[in-house]
């Protein structure tokens, strides 16, 4: 039998207000040590591929007047993939030059959903409670809303 009846008095609402702070609470710390772990792992990449090396396309990096890095080798790299046949090299090539729509799309988006969480958090704080804060929120969800329809239909 499904329902909640099968839950009833085995989950959050059966526990006493101490025992649903502490189990927040420990939730809390483990969300905030992931964040920083995955954190620490970007800045790490990021480190890691602004690192100088010398490698044999190192006079071809500094002619073109691109630095010799690890991140700049990759991409290299990845062109002359794409130059020897690699389908998804090229693929990745043409996406990150801005050749392709999805990554307009995907910042479109990612902007979208960045204005409708202010949105929604000035609507739940009151703060900025305003006609114009109203119509940006509909403009947003009606943006939204489309770009849902348009992904569906291709």
């Amino acid at each position: 039998m499904a329902g909640y009846e099968n839950i009833k008095n085995k989950g959050f609402d059966y526990r006493s207000t101490g025992e649903l702070r502490e189990i927040s609470s420990r939730g809390g710390k483990a969300s905030g040590e992931i964040r920083r772990r995955k954190a620490n792992f970007r800045k790490t990449l990021n480190t890691l591929l602004t690192t100088e090396i010398d490698t044999d396309i190192t006079s071809v990096l500094e002619a073109l007047g691109v630095d010799s890095t690890l991140e700049s080798a990759m991409l290299m790299s990845m062109i002359k993939a794409a130059l020897e046949g690699d389908v998804k090299a090229a693929y990745f090539v043409a996406q990150y030059a801005g050749q392709s729509d999805k990554p307009e799309e995907d910042i479109k988006n990612r902007e979208a959903d960045t204005e409708l969480k202010q949105a929604r958090k000035q609507a739940v704080t009151g703060e900025n409670e305003t006609e114009e804060a109203l119509d940006k929120l509909d403009s947003i969800l009606k943006e939204m809303r489309e770009n849902a329809i348009k992904q569906e239909t291709e």
